[in-house]
């Protein structure tokens, strides 16, 4: 078996692209693909092939990074022939591959609909990518809903009882820290794990400022005393705008306090003129979901997030 970049040969980027979206899980078109290669998300050296010994491609993974990332940030395909008797094992030569040369482990997303447990050949197929993941080094997994927010749903009035300012990165800092203690994140809880909240707070405040979302945007949220309730980060995908980050002191929880942060967040990308706002959370953070709902915010998918326990 040949496992090799889209880069191999002059012909590898055409085969790669040729490859068929087909399978359960929702694969790339070629027109989409090129798409990301025109944006620099994708790139011929990110995009994997294995091949037999007759040259014939048996499997592909295509791997995203912003346009700015040096190096890829997540693995947004992973295809294995319907004909291959063990598609965990071609497709972890396929991974490992690629991650020696990367030098990293980026996670891989994988996007499904909300019944596909009950849907055999679907639950089927997520089963040996699971399988695949774990063997390069992806064990850790996390299951997240997406939602969308469109201005059908409409906006929420303000509730009045916080009131919204910028602040220092310093303030940002400690509101990052504050908001982590109890998380029902489940990312957050297992970080806390090997290091403190101020750590973590830091690469909270890193990852949201490579977003390709404003500094100016975000918020603390206080009340009419001053006191800090919260923070408010709206941010952006490649695609959307997007929730990003919001979240309330420990001290001030039980009170519905979020509904009024996510409806600020809202409210500000409404205004900038947003036709769709998307948003995730853990499957696990029920009191999160909920107020999405209330916000009017749909589930889109399901996102199951494979990544390795340490950030590699």
């Amino acid at each position: 078996m040949r496992f090799f970049a889209a880069t191999a040969d002059p012909t590898a980027l055409d085969r790669a692209l040729a490859y068929p979206a087909d399978g359960p899980v929702a694969a790339l078109t070629a027109e989409r693909i090129r798409e990301e290669i025109d944006a620099n998300q994708f790139r011929p050296e990110w995009i994997w092939l294995a091949e037999d010994e007759d040259g014939y491609i048996l499997a592909r993974a295509l791997w995203w990074g912003r346009a700015d990332s040096e190096r890829p940030i997540a693995l947004d395909c992973l295809q294995v022939r319907s004909t291959v008797a063990d598609p965990a094992a071609l497709a972890t030569g396929l991974l490992d591959a690629g991650h020696a040369t990367f030098g990293t482990r980026p996670l891989y997303n994988v996007s499904l609909p909300g019944d596909w447990r009950a849907r055999s050949e679907l639950a089927q197929a997520v089963a040996w990518r699971r399988e695949s993941g774990a063997r390069a080094g992806l064990s850790r997994e996390i299951e997240r809903l997406r939602y969308e927010w469109t201005p059908a749903a409409g906006l929420r009035e303000a509730g009045g009882r916080l009131t919204f300012r910028e602040g220092s990165d310093e303030e940002f800092l400690d509101a990052f820290a504050r908001v982590s203690s109890g998380s029902l994140d489940q990312a957050t809880q297992d970080e806390l794990r090997t290091k403190d909240a101020g750590q973590l707070a830091e690469e909270d405040m890193r990852f949201y400022l490579d977003c390709p979302g404003e500094r100016s945007w975000w918020r603390l949220a206080e009340l009419p005393d001053g006191t800090l309730a919260g923070l408010a980060v709206p941010s952006a995908t490649p695609y959307n705008r997007n929730v990003g980050y919001l979240g309330v002191v420990p001290e001030q929880r039980g009170q519905g306090l979020i509904d009024e942060i996510l409806a600020e967040i809202t409210r500000f990308h409404a205004a900038e003129g947003a036709e769709r706002i998307t948003a995730t959370t853990d499957t696990t953070n029920a009191p999160m979901a909920a107020a999405f709902e209330r916000a009017g915010y749909e589930v889109a998918e399901i996102r199951m997030v494979l990544e390795a326990p340490e950030r590699a």
